[in-house]
């Protein structure tokens, strides 16, 4: 059984989605049916099949004390 959802978004953004939608050759409403079908799947990645560099790096940050203000911060010294 199929419902109607009324979304309300930016005008621009309504725009850019129809646009893609035809270049997809699917409509906006299969597009957000997909998206939403991607958000109920489970995740099934496992460790094993992880790069060897991401599994080394999985669990670094555990703990750490790290905020979008400190990594902004880093950015700056970095770049600024």
């Amino acid at each position: 059984m199929k419902t109607k959802l009324t979304l309300r978004i930016d005008e621009n953004l309504a725009k850019r989605a129809k646009s893609h939608s035809r270049k997809a050759g699917k409509s906006v409403s299969q597009m957000v049916a997909d998206y939403f079908a991607l958000l109920a799947e489970e995740p099934s990645l496992e460790i094993s099949e992880l790069s060897p560099l991401v599994r080394s790096l999985k669990g670094v940050l555990r703990g750490a004390d790290i905020s979008e203000d400190s990594y902004r911060q880093h950015l700056e010294e970095k770049y600024l």
